[in-house]
């Protein structure tokens, strides 16, 4: 049997059964991801005692009566209970690919998340699962001591450095919260981030406000100025941390203030008995300077995997020609490696 869920209670009572989940999963941060257009939405799958939970973002096609469906940014994919060992996904196939139909549901993407079991199991022959980079993970099952022997020589010796010379405190009050966005904005900008990157005063109250994830901000501050100079957001659910956000003053870089805060929350979370603590990837899924700062951290390197889902073949190729012959044709680009290609938005 499969539905579609949309109301908090329900879906909440579903993530938190299933046998592994992460924040991404929540209703809570569903809808304070979703861009107005979107409509959150938990489709469930039960076969006697197994359950399979896929929560997407709905969005309509503009110009037509189609639709299509995305992930949430971050790592969410399907999560489930009682799939281990073998099972024969036909009969979930069957009524998902019959329930996107039906809702004129023409492709549909989702990042994955490593750390959650049987994602690729339930989705096995439904579209393509692509791997993108690789994300870096503490485990924070190894002792404390271990964590850090696997750290580069160079990062230990600036961890060091960073701890003699910063205090890290907890964001409590109104004024360490307006202290931490600041400094995310200031990083932001000196990145050149697309605007939906600057997240409005509520995203972070949110967050914090939230029953679904616990979510914590860690601040440090210079001994010797007493200035704010670093700041970062972790989130934690179940076994996971995630490394969700962060911002520092540019003057201060010799002093790392990330880098400790995230030496931090690792031994913070290790003594928590969390598993995982993902630190993600590069920007774009590269393997750049922002994935080399945090490879030094660990050499547990796990796959990044997006999985595309073309439902409607014959509409979604004359999407895809329109888009072609109407934009793309202006400034002669390709956008076959985008998904859904009739979405990219490079020549903007």
């Amino acid at each position: 049997m499969i539905k579609i869920i949309t109301e908090k209670e329900e879906w909440s009572t579903l993530v938190s059964s299933s046998e592994s989940s992460d924040f991404y999963h929540t209703f809570d941060y569903h809808l304070l991801s979703k861009k107005d257009e979107e409509t959150p939405v938990m489709i469930k799958y039960s076969e006697g005692a197994k359950t399979i939970l896929l929560p997407l973002l709905i969005r309509n096609i503009n110009g037509t009566s189609y639709k299509d469906a995305t992930s949430v940014y971050g790592y969410p994919g399907p999560v489930c209970s009682n799939v281990a060992g073998k099972f024969d996904n036909t009969t979930f196939k069957k009524e998902l690919n019959a329930l996107f139909l039906k809702n004129n549901i023409i492709s549909v993407f989702s990042r994955l998340n490593p750390f959650v079991a049987h994602q690729e199991k339930v989705l096995n022959g439904l579209g393509e699962i692509e791997t993108l980079g690789r994300l870096i993970n503490i485990d924070l099952t190894n002792d404390l001591d271990n964590q850090r022997q696997q750290y580069q020589k160079r990062l230990r010796t600036y961890i060091n450095k960073s701890r003699r010379n910063c205090t890290i405190i907890n964001v409590s009050t109104q004024r360490h919260l307006l202290k931490f966005i600041e400094l995310y904005y200031e990083n932001m900008q000196r990145v050149k981030a697309r605007q939906h990157y600057f997240f409005h005063k509520n995203y972070f109250l949110d967050l914090l406000g939230s029953k679904d994830f616990k979510t914590e901000i860690l601040l440090a501050i210079h001994n010797e100025t007493e200035e704010f100079i670093g700041g970062a957001m972790f989130i934690k659910k179940n076994q996971i941390v995630q490394y969700h956000l962060s911002g520092a003053k540019e003057e201060t870089f010799g002093l790392n203030p990330i880098k400790l805060l995230i030496d931090e929350m690792r031994i913070r979370a290790t003594k928590e008995n969390y598993k995982f603590f993902n630190l993600g990837g590069g920007l774009g899924n590269k393997e750049d300077s922002l994935f080399k700062f945090k490879s030094g951290f660990s050499k547990d390197l796990r796959p990044f995997k997006i999985w595309k889902y073309i439902v409607n073949p014959n509409v979604y190729e004359d999407l895809v020609i329109e888009k072609q012959s109407r934009e793309c044709a202006k400034i002669f680009n390709n956008c076959s490696d985008y998904f859904p290609c009739y979405r990219c938005d490079i020549y903007k």
